[in-house]
């Protein structure tokens, strides 16, 4: 077991800021869409997840790339080359989206552990907000990303609960390569939505600061220079990095749509609205094993989640008034990062607080997340390619073609929606 320990220990020492991204992404209310997904048309969207992967690699390679070349996350780079009233939008618009998004995964938090011991919603809630508030306080960098990377860890047990049940594996592997396209409104919404969980702008902010500050810790970002010295090694590893975190996310993505469509669509459970009622719909098909699993995943993934919902809007607010921002860093020196960091996640406990239901809410965080897509991966697109700003670091002919093509299914998603 100790070898195993640090085995484990080993390995999250190796990954940096790419991984913690990517598994971020199946937060609870991401865990809600995929339940759903897998429980209203069974094994049908699987073919999602492959087909998201190279789009989600894509996308954040190019904002790690950028923060590892600029010194400096999205916002603090677009704050040098575009209007100041486009940065006021597009950070405000990240603000209120993610405090929604920390306010659903709180309550999803709470309403996990409610199954697992008889505790007041509202009152662990509190306790997780003051929990992740602590954890921006009092820990240092290393700390935080190192408490984040073994928080990774508990989206293995959705994994782990793939494997308790019963799966048709033939289904699997059918609806995995081959996809299954229906133009009905139901369907078309669901893809929307996946596609809008897995590749959300809140992660591309996080992505770029906190290649940034990782850099920036380790000695290799000298802020004299308007172009950092990126090594063909670093850019490697970054796109090690960023592909096992996606890869992973997906992974996990796949195996909670593919046990939804196991145990929930045969079963004649079509609608779930929150994770929770997925664990709980899991419990009389699949025993008390996966049900556990999923409940545990949701407390975990909700920790992992809302420090980098919080950070990343308080990231781009630094950066757009060009102020210090980052973890272990005197609060003298990063008031407005902490301070958001604060609104944030207050904000969200509150929402919970006085009665909103943070899950109807969730539909106004996926239209400003909707509409904020592709505009940002063009603006990403544009500063990738600009030599003055990424030097001999800028996008390759697949980067453009992958980033052109993404950007061109987002807008195609969000008019769908519009239309629809």
């Amino acid at each position: 077991m100790q070898k195993f320990r640090q085995k484990v220990s080993k390995f999250l020492k190796k990954i940096g800021p790419g991984f913690i991204t990517g598994s971020s992404d199946d937060d609870p209310a991401g865990i809600a869409i995929y339940s759903q997904a897998g429980a209203q048309v069974g094994h049908k969207l699987l073919w999602t997840a492959p087909f998201a992967f190279p789009f989600m690699v894509t996308i954040q390679e190019m904002c790690a790339r950028i923060g590892a070349v600029t010194g400096h996350g999205l916002v603090g780079t677009m704050r040098r080359h575009y209007p100041a009233i486009f940065l006021w939008l597009v950070a405000g618009a990240v603000f209120v989206a993610n405090t929604i998004n920390v306010a659903a995964d709180l309550a999803g938090m709470a309403a996990a552990t409610q199954l697992l011991l008889p505790v007041n919603a509202n009152l662990i809630a509190g306790f997780y907000a003051l929990l992740i508030i602590a954890l921006f306080f009092f820990f240092s960098y290393t700390r935080v990303t190192s408490v984040l990377k073994w928080l990774t860890l508990s989206l293995l047990a959705y994994i782990a609960t793939t494997f308790v049940v019963k799966q048709d594996w033939e289904a699997i592997v059918f609806h995995t390569l081959i996809p299954h396209i229906s133009f009905s409104r139901e369907y078309l919404l669901l893809i929307t939505a996946i596609l809008g969980t897995t590749i959300s702008p809140y992660l591309f902010f996080w992505q770029a600061s906190q290649e940034a500050q990782d850099r920036t810790e380790q000695g290799f970002v000298d802020h004299r220079k308007t172009v950092q010295e990126v090594t063909k090694t670093d850019l490697k590893m970054i796109r090690t990095d960023v592909g096992l975190g996606m890869f992973f996310s997906n992974l996990v993505m796949f195996f909670i749509i593919a046990t939804a469509a196991s145990t929930l669509f045969p079963a004649g459970i079509h609608t779930i609205r929150t994770a929770q009622d997925a664990a709980l719909a899991l419990r009389p098909l699949a025993g008390d094993t996966a049900f556990i699993l999923f409940a545990l995943g949701l407390i975990g993934t909700g920790l992992l989640a809302i420090p980098i919902l919080a950070g990343s809007a308080a990231y781009a607010f630094s950066e757009l008034f060009g102020v210090d921002s980052g973890f272990g860093k005197s609060f003298a020196k990063t008031r407005i990062f902490y301070l958001v960091i604060l609104l944030s996640t207050i904000g969200g406990f509150a929402i919970n607080m006085f009665g909103i239901d943070p899950f109807r809410a969730l539909f106004l965080t996926g239209v400003i997340y909707g509409l904020m897509s592709p505009i940002l991966i063009l603006v990403i697109l544009h500063i990738a390619n600009s030599k003055s700003i990424m030097g001999k670091r800028v996008n390759g002919i697949w980067s453009n073609t992958l980033g052109v093509a993404i950007f061109v299914i987002m807008s195609l998603a969000v008019l769908g929606v519009l239309i629809l």
